[in-house]
């Protein structure tokens, strides 16, 4: 995340002039694991110290175990950021290997970076601390961070998108009703959406709604509405839910069979999709009740973004018929 920042050169510093000050490990080194590293004959990695405080970033167990050794200097690389981006990679740093943080120094972290970087999304922030997004949004609600954002966030691509999308909504429908042929993504990067939004968008202005979701009590009070709206729709997503699994089987395996498919690579790639999609329930459960929390953020991103892309697939395809 901020390699820019990270310089590539290794140099030989003195062990004296380094600080282990604000890790983000709570209960401080684990003894038995500096043992462990000082008695290893494996050319460790050089650690990360921060150049203008010269505090470890990564790295505080090997420098306790080459203090162990007698050793008076230690290979470093500097890192030259800002203090709180120094902490963000101390703490990105400490879940991807090494000893990982407990759960308490997670959410700790993750608390501490919600100050720090008010606009960072929770998806963004949950992949560097380790935690669910669900978590971080709790933290985030816990705490006055939210008065210290601005009107926008960052996302995990590194994209700035507004905490209110009310304006990117309105503006997606005036593209989406200008040019009925736009992607999803080429509606998001214009309105400055993400695309499920955009889809989102589209959806609702397929069934005749407003673009811009409404408030929680009207919303609840047009419950029987939108219900009766949504079963009225003839949108392939929709009625894709509702197929049954022996169905969507029995007509994946036609297709198979399907000469115009089966005898080409693209057609080959295709079916090689479809099937790769076609789990039950109970095996699409298992696959969800496995995913890390550290891994769930970055999981449902990607799942939206392919659900998005199959829509859209739908939609273009649907097309051709027409």
């Amino acid at each position: 995340m901020f390699e820019q920042q990270l310089e590539e050169v290794v140099v030989e510093v003195d062990i004296a002039s380094i600080s282990t000050a604000e890790s983000p490990r709570s209960s401080g080194e684990d003894p038995e694991h500096i043992q462990a590293l000082a008695e290893t004959e494996v050319t460790l990695p050089p650690i990360i110290v921060h150049r203008s405080t010269m505090r470890v970033v990564d790295g505080a167990h090997r420098l306790r175990a080459a203090e162990l050794r007698g050793d008076e200097k230690i290979k470093v690389t500097f890192f030259d950021g800002s203090k709180a981006d120094a902490f963000v990679l101390a703490v990105g740093s400490n879940i991807t290997h090494g000893l990982p943080l407990s759960m308490a120094d997670r959410k700790s972290a993750a608390a501490r970076i919600i100050v720090s970087h008010p606009q960072w999304s929770d998806r963004m922030i949950a992949s560097v601390s380790g935690i669910s997004a669900g978590t971080v949004a709790e933290i985030r609600r816990r705490s006055s961070a939210e008065d210290a954002a601005s009107g926008s966030r960052i996302g995990q691509d590194g994209r700035v998108r507004p905490i209110n999308s009310a304006a990117g909504r309105e503006l997606a429908s005036r593209l989406i009703t200008a040019d009925p042929g736009l992607s999803l993504r080429q509606i998001a990067r214009a309105a400055g959406i993400s695309p499920e939004t955009a889809r989102d968008v589209r959806n609702r202005m397929s069934r005749g709604e407003d673009p811009l979701p409404k408030s929680r009590g009207a919303a609840k009070a047009a419950g029987d509405r939108r219900t009766e709206a949504l079963s009225r729709s003839t949108a392939g997503a929709a009625t894709a839910e509702v197929v049954p699994m022996a169905d969507r089987l029995a007509a994946v395996h036609r297709l198979t069979s399907d000469p115009a498919l089966r005898f080409n690579e693209t057609g080959r790639r295709l079916l090689r999709l479809l099937n790769i999609n076609m789990l039950s329930a109970e095996e699409w459960q298992e696959i969800i009740a496995n995913v890390p929390p550290h891994c769930s953020g970055i999981v449902a991103s990607l799942a939206r973004e392919c659900a998005g892309m199959w829509d859209e697939i739908a939609v273009r395809v649907d097309l051709q018929l027409a």
